[in-house]
């Protein structure tokens, strides 16, 4: 298999990771303000939306990130990025999601590493963008 069609079939994967997550977190979001409302208190159905809504912003961060792949399919920090980011979605909406759920408040501490991930993943993205500019100049 060619370098392209390695980055073509990794650039469907990662689309179709980020399809299914936007997907889950419309779920999610609906259950949280249909299924949750009176049932949890205020703070734990805020927690839920904002892993909704994190859960959402970065289900399109793969979706994006999928398009650069195709775009600039020279580098692999762009795969890494969408595994990172993945584990960050896990980590930070999961975590909250328990949270709300469970009432359990130490699942709260497995939080900030989501977030931590999310952040290296985007890091990793603009590396990426750095990298493969070179390769097209």
């Amino acid at each position: 298999m060619s370098s392209r069609e390695r980055a073509a079939s990794s650039s469907r994967t990662v689309l179709l990771a980020g399809a299914i997550n936007a997907a889950l977190s419309v779920i999610a979001g609906a259950f949280g303000a249909h299924g949750l409302q009176g049932r949890v208190s205020d703070r734990l159905l805020s927690a839920f939306e904002t892993g909704a809504q994190y859960h959402f912003y970065h289900a399109l961060g793969l979706i994006l990130i999928a398009l650069a792949m195709v775009q600039f399919s020279g580098s692999r920090w762009f795969s890494r990025a969408a595994v990172m980011m993945q584990v960050g979605i896990v980590l930070f909406s999961g975590s909250l999601y328990a949270l709300a759920l469970t009432g359990i408040t130490k699942l709260g501490a497995v939080t900030p590493f989501g977030g931590l991930s999310l952040i290296v993943a985007w890091g990793m993205v603009a590396f990426a963008v750095t990298q493969a500019g070179q390769h097209y100049k």
